[in-house]
């Protein structure tokens, strides 16, 4: 069955059909709300709502954009909401993803990594998580959605709901700001 006609049944109350629209596309949305929150329990949570959202939303969308930009408008907006109630109680916390943490992500090793290389390597991950950390709102959701999750400047300006060229000169503002902070914290030389 193809993702339109799951879509279809779902928006005619299939939860058999929802279901399987949720496998497909939880993953993405958890990562987006995780690299957007650093909290894995915020993550899981804002997902909850993104699908709970698109559940009772279903029967309005029309296939003007991707399901996946729709759901991604959807998780945004939700993390922007619980990010702007959450700024004055708590600082964005840095946890690993999942598949970043010290377990090796594959069971096979990679001879061509050498133990430096991949110290090294975890270190500008974790450097760049605080720099992402460091980062305003507007500026982490876009280069979280261009450098994560590859969208386009066109898909992020629909998710956003911004101009297209909003979304570029974002999105270079943001890569300064993440540059500043990764020079400031000794991880990169000018």
């Amino acid at each position: 069955m193809t993702e339109e006609e799951l879509i279809q049944q779902a928006a005619q109350g299939d939860q058999d059909a929802f279901a399987q629209l949720l496998e497909l596309h939880q993953g993405k949305v958890y990562g987006l709300t995780l690299r957007l929150t650093g909290s894995p329990e915020d993550a899981m949570e804002l997902t909850q709502e993104t699908f709970f959202n698109a559940w009772r939303g279903l029967p309005n969308f029309h296939a003007e954009s991707k399901f996946s930009t729709w759901l991604y408008r959807l998780a945004t907006n939700a993390t922007i909401d619980f990010l702007r109630r959450e700024r004055r109680r708590r600082a964005v916390t840095l946890t690993p993803l999942p598949d970043q943490d010290d377990r090796p992500a594959a069971q096979i090793p990679d001879s061509r990594l050498t133990p430096q290389g991949e110290l090294e390597r975890k270190e500008l991950r974790e450097a760049v998580l605080r720099g992402l950390a460091g980062l305003s709102d507007e500026h982490r959701q876009v280069l979280v959605l261009r450098e994560f999750h590859d969208l386009s400047y066109a898909e992020i300006a629909q998710i956003l709901r911004i101009e297209e060229g909003t979304v570029k000169s974002r999105i270079a503002r943001a890569r300064m700001a993440l540059r500043k902070l990764l020079l400031a914290d000794g991880n990169f030389s000018a």
